[in-house]
């Protein structure tokens, strides 16, 4: 059902944001997050501007290191509103597969900006994760950048789960927005041929037309021949 080890996580993030809100928003939040109704789910996600003001997080090393080492994941920028949101993803009864799916499609179908972000950036917290490679390739091809950044900066779920296809439209994407290459998980591991081919007939254009080729493109387009 999940990727990971459930209890660890969702105990983790809960105590992180505990430690980062002050304690009217996190009665606030201790009263919304187990919620089983899901229209009352929907009002606490969107509510969380309103209740917990938005600040980074302090995060211990030890914390850090067990949240990577499990999900591939830091969450060092997200701040406590995202991590907030990110907890009431987590208690979402998956119980029901095809209930669950529709419960966390309606959130995407339905979110501002802002929730958005919060969603592509959870989306290796979802319980089946083979479901929601069609809604990653979606956000890949949003013009929002915060969601955007989201889909494709220091998110694992890409580099996990998309189709070669689907990362390497990811990848084309980051150069075609600027996005820092460094910034995606996996970049290096998921090389392929056909992204290397893809790339070089990029450069190709940009050098026709003039334009720069930055040093992350030739770095990538030069690990080809590394891997030779």
């Amino acid at each position: 059902m999940y990727s990971y080890n459930y209890s660890l996580i969702s105990n983790k993030f809960k105590e992180i944001l505990d430690d980062n809100i002050r304690l009217e928003e996190l009665n606030w939040f201790n009263n919304k997050y187990l919620i089983d109704d899901f229209k009352q789910f929907k009002i606490a996600f969107a509510l969380i501007p309103r209740k917990i003001s938005n600040k980074e997080l302090s995060l211990s090393k030890e914390d850090q290191i067990l949240i990577l080492q499990e999900l591939k994941l830091d969450i060092s920028d997200w701040g406590t509103q995202k991590l907030a949101r990110a907890i009431l993803l987590l208690n979402l009864d998956p119980s029901n597969k095809e209930e669950y799916f529709k419960k966390v499609d309606n959130l995407f179908l339905n979110a501002e900006m802002n929730e958005l972000n919060a969603l592509y950036a959870s989306l290796i917290l979802f319980a089946y994760p083979e479901m929601w490679t069609l809604r990653c390739a979606e956000g890949i091809r949003s013009n929002i950048g915060i969601v955007l950044d989201a889909v494709i900066l220091n998110n694992p779920y890409p580099y996990l789960n998309l189709s070669e296809a689907a990362w390497n439209q990811l990848i084309l994407k980051a150069f075609f927005t600027d996005k820092d290459i460094l910034g995606i998980i996996g970049v290096e591991e998921r090389f392929n041929a056909n992204l290397a081919k893809a790339l070089e007939e990029y450069v190709e254009e940009r050098t026709s037309a003039g334009r720069a080729i930055s040093q992350q493109l030739q770095n990538l387009i030069n690990l080809k021949t590394l891997q030779k």
